[in-house]
């Protein structure tokens, strides 16, 4: 599971999730890429899910890189607290996620391999994906 070596404020507020990706739009490592088309937060179990999924299908060939970080810690308090007494203890950390961010890339495959490998990949996320290839994205040359 990824989370932070240390982060300055245990606690952070939720924040919002609207607009679209201006950074980390691009397909900067592999060839082709899963971008997100709806905004949310992207927990770090996800994350690993999705990168298991796809290993997995390539069975070692070719490269995968992992465009997000889950950095924002998720607090929760505990059953049947009452109100008040304090914001809740971080539970678990996630990577916010808005519309045309490239979260996973791959290289080393043929296209056909690849597509199979990120559509597994985002079924275990929750949120609709478009597989991409640099190409069509116009990543860095």
């Amino acid at each position: 599971m990824l989370l932070p070596k240390r982060v300055k404020y245990r606690r952070q507020q939720r924040g919002r999730l609207k607009g679209k990706a201006t950074r980390g739009n691009k397909i900067a490592y592999g060839e082709y890429g899963l971008v997100a088309l709806e905004p949310a937060w992207i927990t770090s179990n996800q994350i690993e899910a999705a990168r298991v999924a796809m290993t997995r299908y390539i069975k070692r060939g070719g490269q995968v890189w992992i465009d997000i970080f889950p950095d924002k810690p998720i607090t929760q308090k505990p059953a049947e607290t009452r109100m008040g007494s304090g914001k809740g203890s971080p539970e678990y950390w996630v990577a916010v996620v808005k519309p045309g961010r490239v979260m996973f890339e791959i290289a080393g495959v043929d296209r056909e391999l690849a597509a199979e490998a990120m559509r597994l990949a985002s079924n275990k996320l929750p949120i609709k994906c478009k597989f991409v290839s640099k190409e069509e994205l116009g990543g860095e040359q």
